[in-house]
């Protein structure tokens, strides 16, 4: 089985990459979604899974092996069958480039310009984006196609952000060394767009048609340099992920009416959609007393010193979340609760999600010098267990802040790593001792290797201590745990209880009835896609909320999207 993030061919039967330590997944060649390994066919499109395809490496402009969208090939130099897709477009141009090089031969222009290109070429690589062409000057590329994500607009902010902040790095660096320095203008679009790929020879193109882009790149030309400005339509998508800021409305060139347009300032301090949900208002939980209980039940199995995994799994939007957020809104006050969860973001980070837990227990700000880290770590230890210093050296290493020298330095690396899983558990054993201790692992198909083999250390050990390990996780996360584990799936709502989480949102007027049965046909059941659908209406005007929802427009004009993909 190929691993779709190194090309590393894997025997058959293997959950993880052997030389990344990736999960290993089926990806759809047709749509190129992620799906868990014992899936026959896609859950985006249906498609059968009859084999899994390897990522392709993504050169400059072209393709150098056929996108997932290729099934058949009738000659070369021939248009494909087009494709409808929504995406989001990302252009970055170099600021000045043609002043900075008016006096400069053209081999020293290429070295100013060219590690720019590359930089921001690598950054849309990291997001899985894909370049469409590589310009002069600047670059245009996609998210959310050829490889799908749900979170395309995300990973393009996320991307034209971290470019952002490395060509700043840059700068600083050329202006110290009394170079001429680069800066870029980046604009950023969502909406639909046909796609097509059309053969050269052995490579391929994909390229997008449609507004969509050409509004992503218009939207560049008015972006102050070392911004990013944003379309509407991405806004509405990335609200609550990003600090953003209104530019205001332009009158942009090919575009008839002024278009409103916004700066994307900096990450904001939420990192997933239930935390932006959260800050929005939540509806009443609907249909999930059953796994509710069952969460009270191995919380009250833990108090008994018994150690409990419990593993609650589902489909994108299906509520693990707003599961975990209504269990802990119920443990006693003398429990302790640990928590954190993984981000495809930042998944090469090692151990970051036990970083997080370490920093927040103990209140260690980023801010912090490593000096204060230390210090902030060694009293909470010593007032936790002062048998706990001999772990310090191995915690250092894990938070960054080692002691100079390292006297961990010399030491061989399994050996390191094993002594550092035996510091964490120490850690975690010595809370349930004073306390009832609930550790909380989120969105662990995106877990780091690192990571993940601590947790498999942490399960080995939990028998008999007062700790409940609850996690959550797509279907395609795998372990191979046992013992005192218990598993609950998560299944749409059924359409009673989509029905009734409706009501609950937009009320019980008569009028509502049609367009609820739409809204329950289109989100399968799925309650975030029920929520995103009916806030997706009221920023349309579709809907307009008074002390309930009112329907303003005849049912026949109404466009319920399919999904919030």
């Amino acid at each position: 089985m190929r691993c779709s993030k190194c090309n590393h061919n894997n025997p058959e039967g293997m959950s993880f990459c052997g030389r990344c330590g990736s999960v290993l997944v089926k990806r759809c060649t047709k749509c190129y979604a992620e799906n868990s390994l014992e899936s026959r066919f896609c859950g985006t499109c249906a498609s059968p899974l009859s084999e899994v395809a390897a990522q392709p490496v993504f050169g400059s402009i072209k393709l150098s092996t056929a996108p997932p969208s290729v099934t058949a090939l009738t000659g070369e130099g021939q248009t494909l069958q087009a494709e409808r897709k929504t995406v989001t477009a990302l252009f970055a141009d170099l600021d000045g480039s043609t002043a900075l090089i008016e006096n400069l031969d053209p081999d020293d222009a290429r070295a100013l310009i060219d590690p720019a290109l590359e930089l921001m070429i690598d950054v849309v690589r990291r997001y899985d984006g894909y370049v469409v062409q590589s310009t002069g000057d600047g670059i245009f590329a996609l998210f959310g196609a050829p490889i799908a994500h749900e979170d395309h607009p995300q990973r393009a902010v996320y991307a034209a952000l971290e470019m952002q902040a490395a060509l700043r790095k840059s700068a600083a660096k050329a202006k110290d060394e009394n170079l001429k320095a680069v800066a870029a203008r980046v604009g950023v679009n969502t909406g639909e767009v046909v796609v097509r790929t059309i053969q050269s020879g052995d490579h391929y193109e994909y390229t997008p048609v449609g507004l969509t882009a050409h509004l992503a790149a218009r939207i560049q030309t008015v972006t102050p340099p070392g911004s990013v400005g944003l379309g509407e339509t991405t806004r509405t998508l990335v609200e609550g992920f990003f600090e953003l800021e209104p530019m205001g409305s332009y009158q942009l060139k090919g575009i008839s009416e002024p278009v409103r347009i916004y700066k994307a300032v900096d990450l904001s301090s939420l990192r997933t959609r239930f935390q932006v949900a959260t800050r929005r208002g939540l509806a009443q939980l609907v249909g999930r007393d059953s796994e509710l209980s069952q969460l009270r039940a191995a919380f009250a199995e833990t108090l008994r010193a018994t150690g409990k995994i419990v593993s609650i799994v589902g489909e994108a939007g299906a509520g693990k979340s707003r599961l975990i957020y209504e269990f802990k809104a119920k443990l006693p006050d003398d429990c302790a609760v640990l928590e954190t969860s993984s981000s495809l973001h930042i998944r090469a980070s090692a151990f970051q999600p036990l970083v997080e837990i370490l920093h927040e227990r103990y209140h260690i700000e980023a801010a912090d010098a490593a000096s204060l880290r230390r210090q902030k770590l060694k009293d909470a230890l010593t007032s936790l267990d002062p048998a706990l210093s001999d772990a310090l050296p191995y915690l250092f290493g894990l938070l960054g802040v080692q002691d100079i020298p390292d006297p961990l330095s010399h030491m061989d690396a399994d050996i390191r790593r094993r002594r550092t899983f035996d510091a964490l558990y120490c850690i975690f054993l010595r809370e349930s001792l004073k306390q009832p201790l609930v550790i909380i692992l989120e969105d662990l198909q995106w877990i780091d290797p690192d990571s993940n083999a601590f947790l498999n250390h942490l399960v080995e050990n939990i028998a008999g201590v007062r700790i409940l390990l609850l996690i959550s996780s797509r279907p395609e996360y795998r372990h191979t745990w046992a013992g005192n584990y218990t598993q609950l799936r998560l299944a749409p709502l059924s359409s009673d209880n989509a029905l009734e989480l409706l009501t609950r949102i937009v009320g019980s007027a008569a009028e509502l009835a049609p367009l609820k049965q739409l809204i329950v046909q289109r989100a399968e059941g799925n309650p975030l896609f029920i929520e995103e659908i009916v806030r997706s209406l009221l920023e349309q005007g579709t809907l307009a909320r008074t002390t309930s929802a009112r329907l303003d427009k005849p049912l026949l004009d109404i466009k319920v999207p399919h999904s919030i993909k």
